[in-house]
């Protein structure tokens, strides 16, 4: 066999739904995937975006051009809440980076990024230009694509059509902590700062898969966390949600909880061109005049103008105007679509915990 055969690296590219064609190079796993691509400009806090299961089924570019120069932490016992990861795996599709550190300084890394990337096998490729890339996804919106390592093709893949969050949620009910006050954690993909916050607050959690009956158990509250996918392809959840408002169970509704929340309400949801996925986003109580930068990681929205009577626009964003938030006029309802516990970006939105946790008696 010729010495260059065997010392021959994969050829590895980037093909996007509209005929667009990135050849890079490979690191991670190497595999071909598809996936919906979308872009992120976070500079730092890979090891937690990686992690968030909000991502399943989506090939992630970051647009900061140097990722994987601080390594990654080590995963020592998945069944603790970590401070550096938001779920026991990596969850994206595929990773696209500018620049992937071969070399990384950090006290606490205990591997590379490429190390951890095979460890689960997820393919990253580097080495395009993610500046061009990123601008054909805000001209023309997220797009399906696939990565193909040398000559294996495989077709594209939709999320939007799957239910994504089957693959994310707990297999199991678990149960946290010893407050007084019993919250019912409906997970959809739920990222462990969430469960962690609630925990800061002295409460006890029931963390639940998401088709669980909730009937079966006794609680004083609800929260409704993150997911992936599409809102309307989670039938059974929006029939839980309206048990609840039906009931008048204090709730807070997360990211995708909110979007369930809301078409429990009777609100209708719409994708967004090419999402909001950063640690910068500027919202903005309706209302009010205070400014609060958040954390953000979705495809969806929620059509303010289509919420029914008794509940109204909470949070607005600033760049978009697009609605980043609901809550009812009396009753105990609230839900954001932005992420109140961070993991990574700013806390400034932490007290919603704290609102929830008033309604709760």
């Amino acid at each position: 066999m010729d010495k260059n055969t065997l010392t021959a690296k994969p050829t590895v590219r980037l093909v996007l739904k509209d005929g667009n064609i990135f050849e890079g190079k490979l690191f991670g796993a190497q595999r071909s995937v598809a996936g919906e691509v979308v872009f992120n400009t976070g500079m730092v806090g890979y090891p937690e975006t990686l992690t968030d299961p909000s991502y399943k089924g989506q090939i992630l570019v970051m647009t900061y051009p140097l990722i994987g120069n601080y390594g990654i932490p080590e995963m020592d016992d998945v069944s603790e809440l970590q401070k550096f990861f938001e779920s026991d795996r990596v969850q994206i599709q595929a990773l696209i980076v500018s620049e992937e550190s071969e070399h990384y300084s950090h006290w606490n890394a205990f591997q590379s990024l490429d190390e951890w990337l095979k460890e689960f096998g997820v393919p990253g490729i580097y080495g395009i230009d993610t500046r061009r890339l990123t601008k054909i996804l805000r001209e023309h919106g997220t797009m399906l694509g696939k990565i193909e390592v040398d000559k294996h093709k495989i077709e594209y893949y939709n999320p939007d059509l799957d239910n994504l969050i089957s693959k994310v949620t707990v297999q199991q009910v678990e149960k946290h902590g010893s407050g007084k006050k019993r919250i019912l954690l409906i997970d959809c993909g739920c990222k462990k700062s969430i469960l962690q916050n609630l925990l800061d607050r002295n409460v006890s959690v029931l963390r639940v898969p998401y088709d669980y009956n909730v009937d079966k158990e006794d609680f004083d509250g609800v929260l409704l966390s993150n997911g992936p996918g599409n809102p309307i392809v989670y039938k059974q959840l929006v029939t839980t949600a309206k048990k609840l408002i039906q009931k008048q169970v204090p709730t807070l509704g997360i990211c995708m909880g909110h979007q369930i929340l809301s078409l429990a309400a009777g609100a209708k949801t719409y994708k967004l061109k090419y999402g909001h996925r950063s640690q910068n986003q500027p919202v903005k109580e309706v209302g009010g005049n205070k400014c609060y930068v958040t954390s953000q990681n979705h495809s969806f929205a929620v059509d303010t103008k289509s919420l029914p009577r008794g509940f109204q626009p909470w949070f607005e964003n600033l760049n978009d105007y697009s609605n980043e938030g609901m809550r009812h006029e009396k009753l105990p309802f609230r839900s954001v679509q932005f992420h109140p516990e961070a993991a990574p970006g700013p806390v400034d939105t932490g007290f919603i915990f704290d609102e929830f946790l008033k309604d709760v008696k």
